[in-house]
């Protein structure tokens, strides 16, 4: 299915349709022929393949977003103005993100960011409504095996999918710190760009440029904008730092505990928001400090093979891999499932380690090179894998069970669409519906299209 995503920010971004035409109506809601082409394009800026009824399916999506949106202010469903805005913040640092900084999202939009924010706030808070519309239907909607069964059974038998191989790999990574000699050439050497740029010798996004070990800013200057609270993305001892500069001062080296050493200046702050530029230098680590790793991770290596600590006991005491702490020392794929395939593996070195390796087994210590740049050591688990094999209830009751799972909610959703439809005044265009044979059940409640 489509997914429905009508924004301003789309909007702003498409050509501008001269004649416009109400298409539907739910209640007082209405529905642009412009909104359904802006999706349509929006869509496809993204990359997505579209039916050759795309507009007719994103036509119904809408009407089907604004009678949940309905029903849930009906049954009074909590949405609150801080999850709105929290969502529309998300969306702008989203933006910010892929375009490099605010200022380059409003030259994109032609708006500036709290005009997209007032355009986008009615439709994201229809979406959120609608979004908890369609909790409240599903929720008490469970599966059992019988049903999964009964669902697979049905499936004909040319259709069965051929799932590839399949892996659940856990790993344990050390990220050794750089001899005190190195921190302190590294150090010296961000100092004299800080000199350099005081004296006028050379701007801040030349430095960047020049010197930043991180590929993501390099190329623009170090130039990013951050927000104070967005304590997840960025380093505590980053966010800090900056936040206690003035505009147009430039900090002294500082030691992130994640990273490196930062260079930061600030460009301008309003409120909560800063626009800064920005230099990482990673003090390298040498042979020398990876062997010392390797060590320690043998050692770790012989307590898990000899049973004196579990694989995930052990990586919970000794992985320096911080997402450890919230997502486990397991691979996850896009979905937030353990079963990885090999496209899906985080690096080639991964790949390599695993050539060789049995199920149930675990590497020696090897050295890899993470998403930062940063070398560090690690062991590798090789929980499970599977053979590449046509699906069946034995070796994928577990994905079966979601597909079976997700057609009961489907079909629940639909069911209470066909009993909620008559009582709301919905109206939909006499040329579309003729269009559209999925519209005919909207045309139904009311034949009044206009």
């Amino acid at each position: 299915m489509i997914a429905l995503s009508i924004t301003a920010f789309a909007q702003s971004q498409s050509q501008k349709i001269v004649v416009d035409k109400i298409l539907g109506a739910v209640g007082d809601r209405i529905i642009l022929q412009s909104d359904v082409q802006n999706a349509i394009e929006d869509e496809e800026r993204r990359g997505s393949t579209l039916p050759a009824n795309a507009a007719c399916i994103i036509f119904e999506q809408s009407l089907i977003q604004k009678i949940m949106a309905l029903q849930a202010q009906r049954d009074s469903l909590p949405v609150s103005d801080n999850e709105i805005e929290a969502n529309l913040d998300m969306r702008v640092r989203s933006w910010v993100m892929q375009f490099g900084s605010e200022q380059a999202v409003e030259d994109v939009a032609g708006k500036t960011i709290y005009q997209l924010k007032d355009d986008s706030r009615p439709l994201v808070k229809e979406n959120m409504l609608a979004d908890a519309m369609r909790r409240k239907i599903v929720e008490n909607v469970h599966i059992t095996p019988t049903e999964v069964k009964t669902f697979f059974d049905k499936v004909p038998t040319d259709s069965i999918p051929f799932l590839e191989s399949e892996l659940e790999i856990g790993q344990i990574n050390i990220y050794p710190k750089a001899a005190k000699e190195v921190e302190e050439y590294i150090y010296n050497e961000m100092l004299n760009y800080r000199k350099q740029i005081e004296a006028g010798n050379m701007s801040f996004s030349d430095a960047a440029k020049k010197y930043s070990d991180d590929p993501s800013s390099k190329e623009r200057g170090g130039l990013i904008e951050v927000n104070r609270n967005d304590k997840d993305q960025w380093d505590p001892v980053f966010l800090s730092t900056a936040f206690r500069l003035k505009v147009g001062e430039t900090s002294m080296p500082v030691k992130s505990s994640k990273f490196g050493y930062f260079l930061i200046q600030c460009e301008n702050r309003r409120g909560d928001n800063a626009k800064l530029r920005y230099v990482l230098r990673v003090p390298p680590v040498t042979e020398t400090e990876l062997n010392i790793a390797k060590v320690k991770l043998d050692t770790v290596r012989n307590e898990i093979v000899g049973g004196k600590i579990s694989f995930k006991d052990a990586a919970y005491k000794y992985s320096e891999d911080e997402s450890v702490k919230s997502y486990g020392p397991f691979v996850l794929n896009q979905n937030g499932s353990t079963y990885v395939t090999i496209d899906q593996l985080p690096d080639k070195e991964m790949v390599k380690t695993l050539n060789g390796l049995k199920v149930g087994n675990y590497s020696q210590p090897t050295t890899f090179t993470n998403e930062q740049g940063k070398r560090g050591v690690r062991i590798i688990y090789l929980k499970s894998r599977t053979e590449p094999h046509k699906m069946n209830l034995n070796d994928d009751y577990s994905k079966i069970s979601e597909m079976a799972l997700s057609t009961k909610k489907n079909q629940t959703i639909e069911d209470w669409l066909d009993k909620k439809i008559p009582s709301f005044y919905v109206l939909v265009d006499k040329e579309a519906a003729a269009q559209c044979p999925n519209l005919q059940k909207y045309q139904a409640t009311n034949n009044r299209g206009f």
